[in-house]
């Protein structure tokens, strides 16, 4: 099967739009969490609806503006993909290195102890990690933003204070920062074979895997199935299940 041309596009909401126009009913994002059983399936439309609530939360809610730096302290979960649609369709720059300055981190429940444990830090929105991202059972530390309570009240409509563009920055590092425009060529220059379908456990945020493992598959039009807590066994079922064109695991090379 013939590897499918990425798309030229030069900015992520120019590609989400696109995306958008071409087949907005197909699976985008699809996770798995072997050790819970769950399975969440997140269509071009219903990815970008939730990139919209997101991006407006942490415009409104959390009171970023473009040119920010958000901390992503997340484990492998379908909503690392959607935090980075939101930040880069408002111009905020993503970061997973705490002594990169940044104004709000986003985690989970794992990691909120170790951001509140000084007081006058950045924001935090936590995470509860359950299906449909529904709120935290217990009460959270004071000045903590409940993700689950924040995002259903969001509009679904998203309106950029500004239009983002390629040269935006869409990543921060200590070896420096990356744009939009750099990681979409990155991922242009990493074409996948067939339709693009993805199968891996890598974790989107880890370094080199943001743009193999995310961008390169959604810039050619293709979609993602990312696993956390994989059963070994699994592999060869569900990349015939999900019809995937590459598998990636973490415990061997490609």
């Amino acid at each position: 099967m013939n590897a499918t041309a990425p798309i030229a596009s030069p900015t992520f909401p120019a590609l989400l739009a696109r995306l958008l126009r071409e087949d907005p009913g197909r699976p985008l994002v699809t996770y798995y969490d072997d050790a819970t059983g769950e399975r969440t399936e997140l269509s071009v439309v219903t990815y970008a609806n939730w990139v919209s609530k997101n991006a407006n939360l942490l415009l409104e809610e959390l009171d970023l503006e473009p040119g920010d730096v958000v901390l992503l302290d997340l484990p492998g979960h379908w909503l690392v993909p959607v935090f980075l649609g939101a930040a880069w369709s408002v111009g905020v720059a993503v970061t997973t290195d705490p002594t990169v300055p940044h104004r709000v981190v986003v985690c989970g429940p794992d990691a909120l102890p170790a951001h509140t444990a000084a007081p006058g830090g950045p924001q935090v929105l936590a995470c509860s990690l359950h299906p449909f991202a529904t709120r935290f059972p217990t009460a959270l530390p004071p000045g903590v933003v409940d993700h689950g309570s924040a995002w259903p009240g969001q509009s679904d409509v998203l309106v950029a204070p500004e239009p983002v563009g390629p040269d935006d920055p869409a990543w921060a590092g200590p070896d420096g920062s990356r744009s939009q425009g750099e990681l979409l060529a990155s991922a242009r220059a990493q074409p996948l074979p067939g339709t693009g379908r993805l199968l891996t456990d890598h974790h989107p945020l880890e370094p080199g895997h943001l743009v193999a493992d995310l961008l390169s598959p959604l810039l050619q039009g293709g979609s993602v199935v990312l696993v956390r807590h994989a059963d070994p066994a699994s592999w060869d079922r569900r990349a015939e299940q999900e019809r995937a064109d590459v598998v990636r695991r973490a415990d061997r090379a490609d």
